[in-house]
């Protein structure tokens, strides 16, 4: 098999790249740690290392098909939001149950991630046409969670866990509000139409590498960064 090499000015591929060693590095991190940590913390923090181990061996794969053929991975990244976005939002319900959360508040953020992605999927890839109708619902279910961790269910339960469940989950709504909006600005920079009518790409082939190099960053920040959160949570509620 020909060896695939990165060219100097293949940020896509680059990016793809750091993605998969950062995530990696961070699973064997949280792995290694869920020993030397309180019991109450261990189911957290093991899902903090799926998620990440998940996203490497996604991103493994995606830049050696990026690298094959030139073309964005979107169905095999949809593979991995699939799995590992819902599993960001099983966080929440892990680290409010002690507080009183129900199994109706696991079903209702999981359901709100695979309507966001399912959505945004259809809008990108199968009705491009109308991707500004299916980015609005997308968005919808985005908001919709983004209102559940930061004044409805998660955000109240947070409040009586105790001041480090509270702290550790305003970070991570954070997380959600800021960091989850990149997802949106690829979305938006990559699909025809763009924002409201406005054109953001000069071609489609400009536009899904924009919107490889904004999700890889995105990506290693949110999922890296959202178990660190929970990692310094177990440490702090030793």
């Amino acid at each position: 098999m020909e060896h695939l090499t990165i060219a100097s000015d293949n940020y896509v591929a680059f990016t793809f790249f750091i993605g998969t060693m950062a995530m990696m590095a961070a699973s064997v991190f949280f792995f290694f740690e869920v020993g030397n940590t309180s019991q109450k913390w261990r189911t957290s923090l093991l899902v903090s290392g799926l998620i990440t181990f998940i996203a490497a061996v996604h991103y493994y794969y995606m830049r050696g098909y990026n690298l094959e053929t030139g073309d964005s991975p979107t169905f095999f990244r949809y593979v991995d939001w699939i799995l590992t976005v819902p599993l960001m939002c099983v966080e929440f319900y892990l680290i409010t149950k002690k507080a009183g959360a129900k199994v109706s508040l696991l079903w209702k953020l999981i359901f709100a991630s695979v309507v966001m992605l399912i959505t945004g999927y259809i809008g990108e890839v199968m009705d491009r046409d109308s991707s500004v109708m299916w980015g609005v619902l997308s968005g919808a279910a985005y908001f919709y969670i983004a209102y559940l961790v930061w004044f409805g269910e998660v955000a109240k339960l947070a409040q009586s866990a105790g001041p480090q469940v509270a702290k550790a989950t305003k970070v991570l709504a954070w997380f959600v509000l800021v960091g989850w909006a990149i997802y949106p600005l690829g979305y938006i920079l990559g699909t025809p139409g763009g924002l409201f009518g406005m054109t953001f790409v000069s071609s489609p082939e400009a536009g899904a590498a924009a919107m490889d190099v904004v999700y890889n960053i995105a990506d290693a920040i949110n999922k890296i960064g959202f178990g660190l959160v929970i990692y310094s949570l177990s440490r702090s509620e030793d």
